[in-house]
């Protein structure tokens, strides 16, 4: 059985604490070790086969014309406010060293000439779209090769000369481009401190003492060492995403908290009983290390059924991401018990906090003797034993009111749209950001997006004239740059401007359009073929291709979990309505999301400086990690109300006391888990702004209004009915090794209980 293994590992490890922390920092060390000698850096790809974005990529291959690398852009405009290019020499003279520059950096295939767009005469700007019609602004377009031939250095290199020229030339310059996009550093560093800082605070305040606060995250540290090194390493085998690191930082953080929580507090109540401290590990890995096991699994297991959206990007994302939340599991049964053990009896006193609760302990004895009294834990779940019991007794309007609730809350999602936000939703302090302006001030929103439609003509001399045409006739399209063929290949470029920025809904339209419309009429039945291709062509068809995966998933996701929680919990009803509810609260989440980030209310509070779409991946991501935590909760609580119901076998007494014993742990955990994403949710980026506020609020709601109102109400309404099993399903039903039934009990050296299973 899976307890009797974790009781023996949990034992081991607090008998023989030392020997697992060395073995720890070894593994840490190695990590890190390996991640700086075959690691590599993030980047991002957002494409995934067959997509009609990803023909048009592979006909730009063909044809060799250079469009299919990366590109950056470097905006000028001169510092005087007075001069345009036209009319002043000294700017134009330092135009051309920067592009000239600009040219000789590594990897740096070619650059636009807007130099060479100035007419003598001073009457006109435009050739290529390089200069604005004022002649105030400038735009020095760098070619790079594929991806795979760059690295972060190549960024930097572009950045570094950038800095140099601002001081030595008469121009303001500012930078933008998918190399940006594709190499920028993610955030992270500030929200990672400032959530374990959060988390220190909220477990002192949980267990008044620094050492029981130090435990969790000194576990959580050294887990999140290990993961992000790991995934580091895997960046050099494979392209990792540029959110990867974030969002395992955010997931790990949290989980890795959350679980040490868990064992922690059953730790604590062995040692209450007068279990040694070796023995008491043991028993807390067996019983909370379960649930710990179990959970990481289903969130591991939620985030890998990514691959059925088929964007490889979000499958590697998904693979990484679990890399970090495996490791943390290892961690809670391995390494926290070594911490337990190496602890002893001094977790057992929660009022020795140091100098510092001492010197508190002088000025308001009252409050920190109630402390560290024993019976002020209980007298925090008699708070709640009230509480639960309260709702117990008014099960119906409680059930009714809070599903209200979130079926109010729930109902932005309505109005969802998935994009990807463009450089104009960064905040002002980004060079990307104000390169976005001044191109869109310059020459139009859709500039910073242009389309790249790929044409093989075979066969049809003709076709080229009339896609021109065609397209260039289209309400959605600003101007058509003049047309590049390949002479090997017979291949055709058009780079296209639309009238619309990339993240406006407007532009997906036209991209559809083009696709269902414009070009099919202009090639007709004959042997010819056209594609809409670039980064704003390549986003959007990521984005439906999320979108109409999405409900194959979460049906997956929702049939895994009934599953796996019917094994557990040796129940229909149980896990059915942990599907509804962890429903319920995933889908409040996506409604303030976009009710934060499309309609723009609060927006503000976080830092957000215009409205925008719903990243098109953060939606199928978002739902598979919630589900995957909102198991922690479930299991947590649902095992205490098991493990009363076999005790006493009665169903109301089951639901208060299993629901008040677990009820500070989970707020308390609740609370650690806001606090490290909310850290995330005042980053810079839109898309980690994202996965900080929908898994934080997701989280509170489902700490709050899921397991502390419908939980108990609802089962209270059940009755008896939560616990039903047909007979012949209990036959069938393999036992174990995560389920709940007596023989975990006895592995555990809890006292034997009658097995209730009702027919």
């Amino acid at each position: 059985m899976l307890s009797k293994a974790l009781l023996r590992l949990g034992a081991s490890a607090a008998r023989h604490p030392w020997r697992v922390i060395a073995a720890w920092l070894i593994a840490a060390t190695l990590a890190v070790l390996a991640a700086v000698a075959f690691g590599g850096r993030t980047a991002d790809s957002m494409t995934a086969p067959g997509l009609d974005s990803r023909r048009a990529a592979e006909l730009i291959e063909r044809a060799g014309t250079g469009q299919e690398g990366m590109t950056a852009q470097v905006i000028v405009t001169p510092l005087d406010d007075g001069a345009t290019f036209f009319d002043d020499d000294g700017a134009r003279t330092a135009l051309t060293r920067l592009r000239a520059e600009v040219k000789r950096l590594p990897h740096v295939l070619g650059t636009s000439d807007p130099a060479g767009a100035l007419d003598t005469g001073g009457n006109t700007a435009v050739r290529g779209g390089l200069v604005s019609a004022d002649g105030r602004i400038a735009v020095v377009r760098v070619q790079y090769p594929d991806q795979s031939r760059l690295s972060a250095e190549d960024l930097d290199a572009l950045v570094d000369l950038g800095d140099r020229l601002r001081a030595e030339l008469p121009l303001r310059i500012e930078m933008g481009g998918n190399l940006f996009y594709a190499f920028s550093d993610p955030d992270g560093g500030a929200s990672e401190l400032i959530g374990l800082l959060a988390a220190a605070a909220i477990l002192f305040l949980a267990f008044g003492s620094l050492v029981a606060a130090a435990l969790p995250i000194g576990m959580a540290v050294f887990g999140l060492t290990v993961g992000v090194a790991t995934m580091t390493v895997l960046a050099g085998v494979t392209e990792v995403p540029t959110f990867a690191p974030v969002l395992g930082s955010m997931v790990g953080l949290g989980v890795g908290i959350d679980y040490a929580l868990f064992v922690l507090a059953r730790h604590r109540e062995y040692l209450a009983r007068g279990l040694d401290p070796q023995a008491a590990a043991g028993r807390a890995v067996a019983t909370a290390g379960r649930p710990v096991v179990f959970a990481g699994g289903t969130v591991v297991v939620s985030i890998l059924g990514l691959a059925v959206a088929n964007v490889p990007f979000m499958t590697v994302g998904g693979v990484a991401v679990s890399i970090v939340v495996l490791t943390m599991v290892l961690a809670s049964v391995t390494l926290l018990p070594a911490f337990l053990g190496a602890a002893g009896p001094r977790l057992a006193r929660a009022g020795r906090i140091g100098r510092i609760g001492r010197a508190l302990q002088t000025r308001k004895p009252g409050r920190l003797a109630r402390r560290r009294d024993p019976a002020a834990g209980a007298a925090h779940a008699a708070g709640w034993r009230r509480w639960i019991g309260h709702v117990s007794r008014h099960p119906v309007p409680y059930a009714v009111g809070a599903a209200g609730l979130l079926l109010t809350a729930t109902l932005p999602v309505l109005g969802l749209r998935v994009g990807l936000p463009d450089d104009g939703s960064l905040p002002q302090s980004r060079t990307e950001r104000r390169a976005y302006d001044l191109v869109a001030e310059g020459f139009g929103p859709g500039t910073n997006g242009p389309l790249v439609i790929a044409a093989d003509p075979t066969g049809d001399p003709g076709v080229l004239d009339r896609l021109v045409g065609a397209v260039a006739a289209d309400p959605g399209i600003a101007s058509v740059a003049p047309t590049h063929i390949d002479r090997a290949t017979g291949i055709a470029t058009l780079v296209v401007f639309p009238t619309t920025s990339p993240q406006d809904r407007a532009t997906a339209d036209t991209i559809a359009r083009l696709r269902t419309d414009v070009l099919p009429t202009a090639i007709g039945h004959g042997p010819a073929r056209a594609h809409v291709g670039g980064a704003a062509a390549s986003l959007s068809d990521v984005g439906q291709r999320t979108s109409q995966r999405l409900p194959v998933f979460v049906a997956a996701v929702l049939a895994m979990s009934f599953l796996l929680l019917m094994l557990v919990f040796r129940s229909i009803l149980v896990p059915l309505k942990a599907v509804l509810l962890n429903l319920l609260s995933i889908g409040a989440a996506y409604g303030i999301m976009v009710a934060v980030f499309q309609w723009g209310w609060g927006g503000a509070l976080i830092g957000l400086e215009a409205t925008v779409p719903i990243v098109s991946f953060i939606p199928m991501f978002l739902f598979a990690i919630l589900f995957g935590l909102s198991m922690d909760y479930e299991v947590f609580l649902l095992s205490r109300v098991r493990e009363e119901y076999l005790r006493t076998g009665d169903n109301g007494t089951a639901i208060v006391e299993g629901v008040s014993r677990t009820a500070r742990i989970i707020t308390s955990a609740a609370l650690i888990m806001v606090a490290v994403f909310l850290s995330f949710a005042v980053a810079e980026d839109p898309s980690t702004k994202m996965f900080g506020l929908g898994l934080a609020t997701a989280i509170f709601i489902d700490a709050t209004v899921v397991r502390m109102v419908l939980v108990p109400a609802t089962m209270t309404l059940l009755g008896r009915t939560n616990w039903w099993l047909p007979k012949w399903l209990d036959r069938t039903l393999p036992r174990g090794p995560v389920g709940t039934d007596d023989t975990d009990a006895e592995s555990t050296g809890e006292a034997p209980r009658p097995r209730l299973v009702d027919r």
